[in-house]
């Protein structure tokens, strides 16, 4: 598993993130922000744990054109 968090104050709703990897990000319906599914999500919406298999996740993060995500081993 690799931490994912965001930064979602930087987030500017470009939609890179979920849809380079919908499998772990999503916009959020009440700002269109970036969150992490609630399938991987840690309780806060910014924050979560993905497997580390899932590529796309560092690829997300590395395409981030304000870089707000943050992969981390876990």
């Amino acid at each position: 598993m690799v931490n994912v968090e965001i930064d979602r104050d930087g987030c500017i709703s470009c939609a890179n993130c979920w849809t380079v990897c919908p499998e772990v990000f999503e916009e959020n319906p009440d700002d269109n922000r970036s969150q992490v599914v609630e399938k991987y999500r840690s309780g806060d919406i910014s924050k979560g744990q993905a497997p580390d298999d899932l590529t796309c996740v560092k690829q997300a993060e590395s395409e981030c054109p304000v870089s707000v995500i943050h992969v981390l081993p876990a």
